[in-house]
C-alpha cells in the first residue's frame, strides 16, 4: 500500500492485476485508489484531482452516516443485530457459554461485563458471529457459486477491517464477521459480489452486469449496505 496526498486529500494506492482504476471510500472514511500495476502515480494523482468533487460529496455522506454509529454499553435490554433482526441483551449469571441466543434474547455471561472492560463482551459477540457465519456463508457460497460459474477454494469468516469481503488471487474468499448482523438478502448480495470478482477484478460495467444476472435488485441491496453499514457493529 502506497500513501499519497493531493492537496487536502490523503489516499492510499493498492495495486493489483486489475484492468482499471477506481476510487473507494472505505468504511473508516479513508480513501483508497485500486489500480493496475502499470498505471504510474502521476496518472492516479490526475484521477484523484478529476474526481475531487465526488470525493468531497462521498466523504460528507460518510460523516452523516457515521454520526449515528451506536456506542455499546452492554446493559440489559440493549439491542444487537443478528441476520437483520434485533435481539435484546440479557446479562446471565452462571452461564457456561460466553454468549447464547435463546428465547429471543442474546444471553451474555455477566462476568464479562462486570470485569469493567467491554473487550471481553465484544470478543464474545465476534466469536459468535464467526462461528455461525462460517456455516451459513459457506452454504450461500455453495448455492451461488455454480450459478455464477466459479469454484472458490477456502471460505473464511473473520475480521477484515474496513472491507465486507475479499477475494484472493488463488481463489480464497473471506467475509467480515459483521456480515452476520445484516439481513440474509444483504449477505447474499455480498456473496454474489465476491463471486463475480472471479470474472472481473474491478467494478466496471461488465462486473455489475455479472452481479445483475444473479441479483437483478442488487442496487437496492448495495444502497442498503451503504446506508446501514455503520450500524452493523458491536
Amino acid at each position: 500500500m502506497n500513501a499519497k496526498k493531493k492537496d487536502d486529500i490523503r489516499y492510499e494506492i493498492i495495486r493489483s492485476s486489475r484492468a482499471t482504476a477506481d476510487i473507494v471510500i472505505e468504511r473508516d472514511g479513508s480513501i483508497v485508489v485500486r489500480a493496475p500495476e502499470t498505471v504510474p502515480d502521476e496518472r492516479i494523482e490526475d484521477m484523484v484531482e478529476a474526481r475531487r468533487l465526488w470525493i468531497y460529496k462521498n466523504l460528507a455522506e460518510w460523516r452523516d452516516l457515521n454520526a449515528t454509529r451506536v456506542l455499546r454499553e452492554y446493559k440489559n435490554g440493549e439491542g444487537f443485530l443478528y441476520l437483520g433482526r434485533s435481539y435484546r441483551l440479557q446479562l446471565a449469571a452462571e452461564q457456561p457459554e460466553a454468549l447464547l441466543l435463546k428465547n429471543g434474547r442474546f444471553c451474555l455471561r455477566r462476568e464479562l461485563v462486570d470485569a469493567s472492560s467491554i473487550e471481553a463482551a465484544q470478543t464474545a459477540f465476534r466469536d459468535y458471529y464467526i462461528a455461525r457465519g462460517q456455516d451459513r456463508i459457506q452454504q450461500r457460497v455453495n448455492y451461488y457459486a455454480p450459478i455464477v460459474g466459479v469454484a472458490p477454494r477456502e471460505i473464511n469468516v473473520r475480521e477484515l477491517g474496513n472491507r465486507w469481503a475479499s477475494c484472493s488471487p488463488n481463489g480464497n474468499l473471506a467475509f467480515h464477521w459483521k456480515c452476520m448482523m445484516a439481513p440474509q438478502t444483504i449477505i447474499d448480495y455480498i456473496v454474489v459480489h465476491e463471486l463475480c470478482h472471479f470474472h472481473h477484478l474491478d467494478h466496471t460495467n461488465a462486473f455489475w452486469n455479472e452481479v445483475d444476472k444473479v441479483i437483478p435488485s442488487y442496487s437496492e441491496r448495495k444502497e442498503w449496505l451503504r446506508v446501514n453499514g455503520a450500524g452493523l457493529d458491536v
